[in-house]
C-alpha cells in the first residue's frame, strides 16, 4: 500500500482511528483466518474478530468456545479483540464502532456471495467492506475441510493454532471408540 503523498504522519494517524470488524463462524479458526486478522491488524488500527452465534446450522463448537479458542490464538495482538456476536453483522458494526468490514477471500468461488453480501451490508448501513486474500499457502484452507479431516482421523496441526488443534484433538478422542472395540460389534 503507498502512504500517501502528504506524509506518514497522517498515514499513520489515520490507521490508528480505523475500527474494522473481521465477522465469521470460526467452526474451528485455521490459520487462513489468522492471516486474515494479521493482514487486517497491518491496515487497520484496530480489528474485532466478531464470532458469530449461530442457529441455522450446527457448530462443532459452541460460540464461547471458539471465541476462546480465538482469543488464545490471538493473544498478544494488541489492537484485535474477539467478541461473539447474534443478529446483524452490520448491526454489530455499528454498535462496535466499526467503519469497515473484512472479508477473506479464498478465491473467485467466494466472491460472488461475499459480493452480494457487501452489497447488502452497505445498503443496510453504508459500511464499506475490504476483501483481503490470505497468503497463497492457506488459499485452499477451510474449516469444512479441516473439520473433515479431523474427524476422519488426519493430522490438521500444520492447518490450525495450537488452542484449536489441541481441542479438535480433544473431540476426535472422545468420538473415537476405544482401541479394540469396533463400532457396532456385540
Amino acid at each position: 500500500m503507498a502512504r500517501p503523498a502528504c506524509g506518514s504522519t497522517a498515514w499513520q494517524r489515520r490507521r490508528a482511528v480505523t475500527t474494522a470488524i473481521y465477522p465469521g463462524t470460526f467452526d474451528p479458526a485455521h490459520n487462513g483466518h489468522l492471516d486474515v486478522i494479521l493482514r487486517a491488524h497491518m491496515v487497520f488500527g484496530r480489528v474485532i474478530v466478531a464470532v458469530a452465534r449461530v442457529t441455522a446450522k450446527e457448530t462443532l463448537f459452541s460460540v464461547e468456545e471458539r471465541t476462546a479458542m480465538l482469543q488464545e490464538a490471538t493473544r498478544g495482538l494488541g489492537g484485535v479483540e474477539v467478541r461473539p456476536y447474534s443478529g446483524l453483522t452490520v448491526a454489530f458494526a455499528q454498535a462496535a464502532g466499526a467503519t469497515v468490514i473484512v472479508k477473506g477471500l479464498r478465491g473467485q468461488e467466494d466472491f460472488e456471495y461475499e459480493r452480494r453480501q457487501m452489497l447488502m451490508n452497505r445498503h443496510l448501513s453504508g459500511l464499506d467492506t475490504v476483501f483481503l486474500m490470505p497468503s497463497p499457502i492457506y488459499a485452499l484452507l477451510s474449516s469444512t475441510l479441516i473439520r473433515e479431516v479431523n474427524s476422519l482421523g488426519g493430522d490438521v496441526t500444520a492447518f490450525v493454532p495450537p488452542p484449536v488443534a489441541e481441542r479438535l484433538a480433544e473431540r476426535r478422542r472422545k468420538a473415537s471408540p476405544p482401541r479394540g472395540r469396533r463400532r457396532g460389534a456385540r
